[in-house]
């Protein structure tokens, strides 16, 4: 019913609009796109790609209901509580306008106004890695109902110790990686768990991860700050992979680039990754909420000042919120705040001016768990306890942080990592791909529209057709077609053959990398 509901909304808002004063169009907005949601949405990174109108036309409604209710783009820590570097957000006038383009109907505008999209390589740091590693191909093993955790010990092949500056997780299979990450085994001992079942993250201490979207890991590389981890002679690279439900038997070779500082140099100042934040004691009834809370020391304060880099809280499926910070009984730190988790977006938040906690201060965690029907993640409450499955909880918080040194608090991380030659660009990936050619006739129609088009060039070809919502309602399938004309017919009706409501549907060819997308009406009989 709600469903139903939010179509006829999106239709009626349509109808509408078309009718009164023009307002935003795709041009008026691509800017917005590509600098707001083009770094995640490309073909290189995670479908789908928003680096032309005709590839974003088909997503308008999936993108009104994404932006209306907060969904994308996909950041949690509150921007009111504290800051980050790389931060995902929309300003209200960039969500307004969006919304209006989507709201007048999507249409393309000017052309000749929208400016050349972003190009964006396989990699996102430059220059030479001093090592990589990948995972030997590997097929996912996770059921059409059950996600999976894979543990891979890589052993790194370094025979003295080294100070980690940068690297970069690229995956295998972007559509079936969900989330990346790294610890360190210094014994280089452990072994590979490719069970599916590798919840707790196996070696001494984590050094990041990777998720959509995410940045590249990256410490300052001069002055005044010098900063990397220290890895042992010997270590292996844990690399805990998650595989969603649904990626059974596709296949991943994720990899990793690893930039270390020449051996002797100077003035290195240690990163240390901890998970100081833990609570294990925890067990919520079905139909309940309940807080749990952690701190560290677990009585009295930090012995040392500290500099906290960046914060890494973590919970499963009930969280409904997570909030850290330092105090000392009367003075209060923020560190970060959740306001509304998501399992699906987490990872590393990097600070923009790294956070002073003095000594004689307690780091706390609290996380609000709600185990009833009024969490949309918990559709079936049961009772659950602290543990390392995705069905249990977790409260673990973790953080990278340096010693104190007078003054830290006054960096600007942003600006040394701005000019950071790691992070140049990297130049422009090939995208030359044919030439689509289409037309739709009769449009509108009630009975039947032929979808025709032309290619310049042999390329896998598939067909769809969308509703507003962006959700598939008709697949004619793939193909390897040479150049040449071709067509498909649609009679308005659903993969299960049910004829579909009236109202405005997109069709998308696709061809190699090009995608030609545009409206059709389905007319009442």
């Amino acid at each position: 019913m709600k469903s139903k509901l939010y179509l006829l909304a999106v239709l009626s808002g349509f109808l509408f609009l078309q009718t009164a004063n023009a307002q935003n169009t795709y041009s008026d907005v691509a800017e917005i796109i590509y600098n707001k949601c083009a770094s995640c949405h490309h073909e290189n990174q995670h479908a789908p790609s928003f680096l032309s109108y005709s590839e974003t036309v088909p997503y308008a409604g999936m993108i009104q209901y994404n932006l209306a209710n907060g969904i994308m783009p996909p950041w949690s820590p509150d921007t009111i509580y504290s800051r980050f570097l790389h931060e995902r957000i929309l300003t209200e006038n960039e969500r307004n306008s969006i919304l209006s383009c989507v709201l007048s109907g999507a249409l393309p505008g000017d052309t000749t106004l929208i400016p050349p999209p972003p190009t964006f390589a396989e990699y996102k740091l430059s220059g030479t890695p001093s090592l990589t590693l990948q995972i030997p191909t590997f097929t996912s093993n996770a059921t059409a109902n059950n996600d999976v955790y894979n543990c891979f010990a890589l052993p790194m092949g370094i025979n003295e110790d080294k100070y980690l500056r940068a690297f970069e997780i690229v995956p295998g299979n972007a559509g079936i990686v969900h989330h990346v990450v790294l610890s360190i085994d210094t014994t280089g001992t452990l072994t590979s768990d490719l069970s599916g079942n590798c919840f707790t993250q196996p070696g001494d201490f984590g050094i990041g991860g990777y998720a959509p979207g995410s940045n590249p890991t990256v410490f300052p590389g001069v002055a005044p700050l010098k900063a990397g981890v220290r890895i042992k002679a010997g270590s292996k690279l844990i690399m805990q992979i998650h595989y969603p439900a649904g990626s059974e038997g596709q296949k991943d070779s994720t990899k990793i680039r690893m930039y270390f500082y020449p051996q002797g140099t100077q003035g290195i100042r240690e990163v240390y990754s901890s998970v100081p934040l833990q609570n294990w004691l925890m067990f919520i009834l079905a139909n309940t909420t309940a807080t749990y809370t952690a701190q560290y020391p677990a009585s009295g304060g930090l012995p040392v000042p500290i500099s906290i880099f960046s914060a890494f809280p973590h919970s499963h499926g009930i969280c409904r919120s997570i909030e850290n910070w330092a105090d000392n009984g009367s003075n209060t730190i923020p560190l970060i705040r959740i306001n509304n988790w998501d399992f699906n977006w987490q990872g590393y938040y990097t600070y923009r001016n790294m956070v002073k906690i003095p000594s004689g201060y307690t780091i706390r965690s609290s996380h609000f768990y709600d185990n009833t029907t009024n969490n949309p993640n918990n559709p079936n409450p049961q009772f659950v306890s602290a543990g390392t499955s995705t069905s249990d909880e977790m409260l673990f918080d973790a953080f990278q942080w340096l010693l104190y040194q007078q003054g830290d608090e006054n960096i600007d991380i942003g600006a040394l990592l701005a000019n950071d030659s790691l992070l140049a660009p990297l130049g422009i990936a090939d995208i030359s791909n044919p030439e689509i050619s289409a037309y739709t006739y009769p449009n509108p129609f009630s009975d039947f529209i032929k979808i025709g088009y032309e290619l310049n060039k042999t390329a896998a070809v598939s067909v769809s057709v969308f509703n507003l919502t962006g959700t598939e309602v008709r697949n004619f399938g793939n193909s390897i077609l040479a150049p040449g004309q071709y067509s498909v017919t649609w009679d308005g009706k659903n993969e299960n053959g049910v004829k579909l409501p009236a109202g405005v549907y997109y069709y998308t060819i696709r061809a190699g990398k090009t995608t030609s997308s545009s409206k059709i009406v389905l007319m009442p009989k």
